[in-house]
């Protein structure tokens, strides 16, 4: 197969981590397949490269607004009509129900070629408090609504799916498929090591420091719990000054450590380290890092969004905003280690079968093979 991948950025090289998770897509899917990626604002360059087996093709966009949107549009449109004749594209998928998505409708229907949409962050919902989300603007709306017009659309979870139809959009039951963005099971894996201090109760949360992400929620609930009870936040982000006055205010800054960021290929150290992964998104479209945790031995305990809102066998979930109810299933956990390590051995076992980058790589391959006339 010959397949277009759009993306507004990708990996600028097997080493640049920006995406984890569509740079595992783009290995399995490019070992066998023509892959050839076209990425629209980032790397900022427009010189093409090769990640693995896959041709990248950057635009350089950046933030690119207004007219200058426009003229990006132009030039991802000219951009795959020559990739196009160059080596026919069987089929496009455009990752993102945003301008991507668009994008790769418009080309595919002037190419003459089945195109796919993966919803896969802030598409459906609105935040305006914290100034998240596509359904905050006519415009933006507009724009997933002709995303959503393609002839299949990815949800990664059923708390996806449920958002289309929430967020007003019609997409008939045939053209909708779930299909969630998997985990390399090899390199996130249970250790055969016990965690270096088995009498401090460590937490994880791994997540940019951001206002959707709701970390002063997590930092409210780990205020509620024994000060035995320590959490590593993973990640960086606009948010990074007010949460550590936060802790400092709440008295638990000697019991949360801000580890800043950590490389992809060094995550799994942190994950065994810890006695549960904790997320406290008001949004997720899936939450990548709760599988990650998962294929860690790590249960999740976290807000009702992404998978963990449908998937009990990874973790527990409680509604967002809700940081008593929070500590509460965190302390219950705690408390309880037979029921603590059994949910570890179900979410590890749920990865292996149900959320492996193989497994989605394989999904997505019928799901283009049925599509191409």
């Amino acid at each position: 197969m010959n397949i277009g991948i759009l993306i507004p950025g990708f990996s600028s090289n097997e080493r640049d981590w920006s995406i984890p998770v569509q740079q595992h897509l783009v290995r399995q899917l490019s070992v066998g397949d023509d892959v050839r990626v076209i990425a629209l604002r980032y790397p900022h360059h427009r010189a093409p490269y090769h990640v693995y087996d896959a041709a990248i093709y950057p635009l350089g966009a950046g933030q690119a607004r207004g007219l200058r949107r426009l003229a990006l549009w132009l030039d991802t449109l000219s951009t795959l009509r020559r990739l196009h004749h160059q080596r026919p594209f069987d089929l496009l998928h455009g990752m993102w129900a945003d301008e991507t998505g668009l994008l790769a409708v418009w080309a595919g229907r002037w190419l003459n070629v089945p195109v796919l949409v993966s919803i896969v962050g802030g598409e459906l919902v609105a935040l305006p408090e914290l100034g998240y989300g596509l359904q905050r603007s006519a415009f933006s709306r507009w724009i997933v609504g002709q995303a959503l017009q393609a002839d299949a659309v990815i949800a990664a979870s059923p708390y996806a799916q449920r958002l289309i139809a929430q967020a007003g959009y019609r997409v008939p039951p045939e053209r909708l498929r779930m299909i969630p963005l998997g985990v390399d099971a090899r390199l996130f894996r249970p250790s055969a090591e016990p965690p270096p201090d088995p009498t401090r109760q460590r937490l994880i949360h791994v997540a940019s420091l951001v206002p959707v992400k709701d970390q002063a929620m997590l930092l409210r609930a780990v205020a509620r719990l024994d000060e035995r009870v320590h959490l590593d936040i993973v990640g960086v982000g606009t948010e990074a000054a007010a949460l550590r006055a936060q802790a400092a205010a709440l008295g638990i800054a000697s019991r949360v450590h801000f580890a800043g960021a950590i490389t992809h290929a060094d995550l799994p150290v942190w994950y065994t380290q810890a006695a549960l992964h904790v997320i406290t998104s008001r949004h997720e479209g899936q939450a990548l890092v709760t599988l990650e945790a998962a294929a860690c031995g790590l249960p999740t305990v976290g807000t009702a969004v992404g998978l963990l809102a449908d998937a009990p066998e990874l973790g527990v979930a409680v509604p967002v905003g809700d940081d008593a109810a929070l500590a509460s299933a965190i302390r219950i956990l705690l408390e309880d280690e037979a029921r603590r390590l059994a949910l570890a051995r179900s979410a590890r076992a749920a990865v292996e079968r149900d959320y492996t980058i193989e497994g989605t790589a394989e999904r997505l391959r019928a799901l283009y093979n049925g599509l191409i006339p």
